[in-house]
């Protein structure tokens, strides 16, 4: 990873699988046949990446192909188990779906008159009436909120602790919750609203840590620690929670 730029990875949706490097390949196991691409690199021993396109397995030169699916068989069952865990459930936009938010859960009521989005308790009104679909309507109010709402909660972070970044952004990346640029702007990915508040301060003390670190060094943790003094625990729940957001 580039020291220009840190990233907090999402733990799903990488690069499409068609343009990622490597050469596909298939193995029979005992749950049937997976597929995998297998990807040669400087390296010492065999990884295993899984995202919910499928397995990659990054392997020196010198480790044959017979030694990587050996490999693969003895992890199968983990690989099996990562794979579920990473199908996310595509979103309904239809009347009466839920819709999490900051860690509530919303309620989504159709409108024929009026062409606005209103939040009102646990409901939120969305109008149809200039012919706009409903899932771009509800996703342009979401990052509209996002992005005022994000700003907020960088100034209070950064302040309380003589931080300051040059700017804050909406990503709308598939791999990663943040990033932090060299020259100190902030973006944070707007899906983080179907999340609670603590966990979308996590994250962005994880990025402003990189105003004072761009690495991920004990010292970076440090920083991290004194934004957030409970980020290891916030580090495990953003990672659980990721896999079951609904795919909007």
């Amino acid at each position: 990873m580039s020291q220009a730029l840190k990233q907090l990875l999402l733990p799903f949706d990488l690069l499409p699988w068609l343009e990622k490097p490597g050469r596909v390949r298939r193995l029979q196991l005992s749950g049937g046949v997976l597929g995998y691409r297998l990807v040669r690199a400087r390296r010492r021993s065999v990884a295993l990446a899984i995202d919910a396109e499928g397995l990659e397995v990054r392997a020196p030169r010198w480790v044959s192909v017979i030694e990587v699916e050996t490999f693969i068989r003895e992890k199968e069952r983990w690989i099996r188990k990562r794979l579920a865990e990473l199908r996310r459930t595509p979103f309904v936009w239809e009347y009466g779906a839920k819709l999490p938010w900051l860690g509530q859960t919303l309620t989504l009521v159709l409108r024929a008159d009026g062409d606005s989005v209103q939040l009102c308790g646990d409901t939120l009104e969305v109008g149809l009436a200039d012919g706009t679909g409903l899932r771009a309507r509800v996703l342009g109010w979401i990052r509209d909120r996002a992005l005022v709402f994000f700003r907020q909660r960088v100034d209070m972070l950064s302040q309380a602790h003589g931080l300051q970044a040059t700017g804050v952004g909406l990503s709308d990346a598939r791999r990663r919750w943040g990033s932090c640029g060299a020259g100190g702007r902030v973006l944070l990915n707007w899906r983080l609203m179907l999340m609670s508040d603590r966990l979308i301060d996590y994250v962005i003390a994880h990025e402003l840590a990189h105003l004072r670190e761009l690495n991920h060094s004990p010292r970076f943790w440090a920083v991290v620690a004194r934004l957030y003094p409970d980020y290891p625990s916030a580090r495990r729940e953003l990672s659980q929670l990721g896999r079951t957001l609904p795919d909007l």
